[in-house]
């Protein structure tokens, strides 16, 4: 037999304050530490609190927003399956489009990868949504060009795509907006579980 702990409630006890013992979160407000908390909980790593950056009104934006009803638009289902949907104040609804029928020709007519295509199919619903995107840095460099195009404007951003190819570049330009309200990691970390944890952080003050 093995011995360690089989206390559910426990383990998630000694976790937090494991990470808050061993993380600095002096960078942040009590809010927003709250957040990165929760995402250092989905990757393992104290130090992604030097990478983690986020506009003053973050916060304030997305819970107002959830609160309100807003949607949730992810660009992979691995972010929208991540999403604890008890902790939702309002029964958001939950969307990821990469699998709507119209998304492969839109790709194509558009000369891009599906999911940056999805981004294009948001359009109804984006105005004052929350975006979680944590896979496709296309997906990201696609809405903020569609922002900048003069398109509908979400209520905040959770952008934190993974990977070598974009995703560093993605966040660098989502942390460098000045108009939108963002929580980003800055260079290659970040992914699905991530970005999900960031949300559902946002969507409930509960620990």
């Amino acid at each position: 037999m093995y011995t360690y702990i089989r206390d559910g409630a426990e383990i998630y006890r000694q976790s937090f304050a494991t990470i808050r013992a061993e993380s600095d979160l002096t960078a942040f407000d009590e809010d927003l530490s709250q957040v990165v908390v929760r995402m250092i909980h989905a990757s393992g790593q104290v130090d992604l609190t030097g990478d983690v950056r986020a506009s003053a009104g973050l916060v304030t934006a997305a819970r107002t927003a959830l609160e309100a009803g807003a949607p949730i638009l992810c660009d992979a289902n691995m972010v929208a399956s991540g999403v604890t949907r008890k902790r939702l104040p309002a029964d958001n609804e939950v969307l990821c489009l990469l699998g709507d029928p119209r998304t492969p020709d839109l790709a194509v007519e558009l000369d891009t990868t599906r999911t940056a295509a999805a981004v294009e199919l948001w359009r109804p619903m984006l105005e004052g949504a929350v975006v979680a995107i944590g896979n496709a840095p296309t997906a990201l460099f696609a809405l903020l060009e569609l922002v900048d195009a003069g398109g509908p404007r979400p209520a905040a951003v959770i952008g934190a795509p993974v990977g070598f190819i974009g995703a560093a570049e993605s966040c660098e330009a989502l942390a460098d907006r000045t108009d939108l309200e963002y929580l980003t990691v800055l260079g290659r970390r970040g992914g699905s579980a991530i970005t999900a944890a960031a949300l559902n952080a946002l969507a409930s003050k509960v620990e």
